[in-house]
């Protein structure tokens, strides 16, 4: 909610599609920035442990943020409550794949795995549906920071039961011969001995760990992720604004809800198959599809309920994508650095959105509301050839 509330909020009070498109850049990469330092931290001490710290944190900040919005202080302050808030958030959904992969440690292949991170992405898309809507309602029926607020409380509930969870608490891994608290009630103890700390069992052991970004392959995909998340930022900006030129502000959050209603069933669809070929060769296929449907995009911009059709099918194509390169992560980078690895992601997915909000935002201001919509297609184009050239290297190396 907070990207889109953000776009709705600052171009309400200032009237300013380029402010509202940069102060939503400026959160979500100021956010992109610090998730990997996150994502170490949680590796490295417990997610429970950093989490309950960080989630304080990042709630206050997300509601001193809408405060300065409600009361209209100065921009350039605007900005640095922003850059505040984003440099407080961390990746949950990392978290979240972090837990499964722990949980189906045993599986012989990866056929469980992909139903969970498709499942997973199944209920990103089913948060992607309601917060739209409920940002969209909030925006134009009752006030328009009021979905700057309502997202620091879903953050506070659901954090909060999630980092109660322990029994899916992957144990952490430690190179030093002291006993520590994992967070979760157990012990990891000496020489580099690991420990669930559940069971007591030991897991295993490590010795240096270096950054999940150095891994052959991961620099590639998160380019792939700036390219690609480029188009859902810069379609959600180019929406709100098309639906605004024709009175229909209030149906913003619906037709937005459309291209993730797509994206749920075609979760649920990647979810039940096991396909032939390599996730890399996955990933190209699902890339170029959607860079196809994108051209619909701007061809029916001025027919809403065609567009809508077209974002349903187009969606279908975008949980599979992600549920992809969470797999690849999972190939790619071990254990102790997989919450890592899948941050990274996040992080790509955040500069990607910022691009595509703050470019989205000028272009607007420059050549009208439907000129936003090529963007979708030529930042998901240029996404093609990056994991062509990933793949390429993928079975050079094998």
């Amino acid at each position: 909610m907070m990207g889109l509330g953000i776009v709705l909020a600052l171009n309400h009070i200032y009237d300013n599609w380029t402010v509202a498109g940069a102060m939503s850049a400026v959160y979500v990469l100021s956010a992109a920035v610090v998730t990997p330092l996150y994502a170490r931290l949680f590796d490295r001490l417990g997610q429970r442990r950093v989490g309950r710290v960080a989630l304080g944190l990042q709630v206050v900040a997300m509601l001193s943020f809408a405060m300065g919005a409600l009361l209209r202080i100065p921009i350039p302050a605007l900005f640095v409550l922003a850059v505040l808030m984003g440099v407080t958030q961390f990746a949950f959904g990392a978290l979240v794949r972090t837990r499964w992969a722990w949980a189906l440690r045993g599986e012989k292949d990866d056929t469980l795995l992909n139903a969970a991170y498709a499942f997973e992405s199944a209920i990103d898309e089913t948060v992607f549906v309601l917060g739209p809507i409920l940002a969209a309602f909030l925006a134009t029926s009752v006030h328009p920071v009021s979905q700057l607020v309502v997202p620091a409380l879903c953050a506070l509930c659901g954090g909060t039961v999630f980092f109660s969870l322990k029994s899916t608490q992957p144990p952490v891994v430690v190179s030093t011969a002291t006993v520590t608290d994992d967070g979760s009630g157990g012990a990891v103890t000496g020489g580099g001995n690991v420990r669930d700390g559940a069971s007591g069992r030991r897991i295993g052991t490590r010795g240096h760990v270096r950054s999940a970004l150095l891994y052959p392959g991961i620099g590639l995909l998160v380019a792939v992720f700036v390219a690609f998340n480029m188009s859902f930022s810069a379609f959600d900006v180019s929406m709100t604004a098309i639906t605004k030129s024709m009175g229909l502000e209030k149906i913003v959050g619906l037709q937005l809800a459309l291209f993730a209603v797509g994206s749920l069933f075609g979760a649920l669809v990647f979810g039940s198959l096991k396909l032939k070929g390599s996730h890399w060769s996955h990933m190209v296929i699902l890339l170029a599809i959607l860079s196809a449907w994108y051209v619909g995009f701007r061809l029916s911009a001025d027919n809403l309920v065609v567009l809508g059709v077209l974002e349903v099918f187009a969606g279908m194509f975008v949980a599979p994508a992600f549920a992809t390169g969470n797999l690849l992560v999972k190939d790619i980078v071990p254990d102790e650095s997989l919450t890592e690895g899948l941050s990274w992601l996040n992080t790509g997915n955040s500069v990607g959105v910022s691009l595509g909000s703050s470019v989205t935002g000028v272009v607007l201001d420059a050549y009208g509301t439907h000129a936003g919509m090529w963007i979708p297609f030529l930042a998901t184009a240029c996404s093609v050839p990056l994991a062509a050239l990933a793949w390429m290297l993928a079975r050079r190396r094998r």
